[in-house]
């Protein structure tokens, strides 16, 4: 770890974050301290890049899942959530919106800086693969699946009507994922390696993956056709790919 990455801790209680905050900084990071969505969105327009954002969902004003949906739709920033172990399902509506991880009050600050260790350490990773190493995707590649066309090499999915379809890097992970194995069943395991989703943020993250890319490529996400479950193993990507 390098002091210049940078943290921004968002929580509405002073002695939390600034608890938080001058751990962080033991431990060689710069840290900038928030007490709610404003203040945050304040210093990420006005100072460098965040690195990583601590943020805890339970805030009066704005809620912690609100500040993620509308930081997702404006950064890359990755996220950890702080979260009361009484509120699961905010946990997972939190991953859907594109959380990296979370954390369970009470926590160890121990535990907090590993995970943030370990985020900060896949998104490097993500970002120093080269485009050859990327994929053995061909740069040529495009390829279609019951209408639907994924062009690799522009990183674009568009609809049997020609309209593109967005994709996060997650869902655009996964789907390449299905894509270079149709109509074979694939493990949890093996999914979470090829979406680069580390097992113990959520063990059961490659569902909540899987749930949002069926509502973009599914007719009806309740009866899929296109990724179907496969009972005790994983998942299958049910159609037949064609390469173009």
């Amino acid at each position: 770890m390098t002091q210049s990455q940078h943290i921004i801790i968002v929580d509405d209680e002073a002695p939390a974050r600034e608890m938080v905050g001058d751990y962080l900084k033991m431990h060689g990071f710069t840290v900038t301290l928030c007490d709610g969505g404003k203040t945050l969105r304040g210093a990420i327009e006005t100072g460098a890049p965040p690195d990583l954002v601590v943020l805890d969902l339970n805030m009066p004003e704005e809620d912690g899942l609100s500040i993620i949906r509308d930081l997702k739709s404006r950064t890359n920033v990755p996220v950890i959530m702080l979260t009361a172990t009484a509120s699961p399902i905010d946990r997972v509506v939190g991953l859907e919106l594109g959380a990296d991880d979370y954390v369970t009050k009470p926590f160890s600050l121990r535990e907090l800086l590993a995970r943030a260790r370990a985020v900060l350490r896949r998104r490097a990773a993500s970002a120093q693969i080269s485009e050859p190493e990327r994929g053995r995707e061909p740069e040529r590649g495009r390829c279609r699946f019951g209408g639907w066309q994924l062009d690799r090499r522009l990183r674009r999915l568009t609809d049997a009507e020609g309209r593109p379809v967005a994709l996060t890097k997650g869902e655009y992970a996964l789907l390449v994922a299905f894509l270079d194995a149709p109509q074979r069943p694939l493990t949890r395991e093996h999914l979470l390696q090829a979406t680069r989703v580390h097992e113990d943020v959520f063990d059961r993250s490659i569902d909540v993956q899987v749930l949002r890319l069926r509502r973009k490529l599914e007719t009806d996400p309740s009866a899929p056709q296109v990724i179907q479950t496969e009972r005790g193993i994983g998942y299958v990507f049910a159609l037949s790919v064609e390469t173009l």
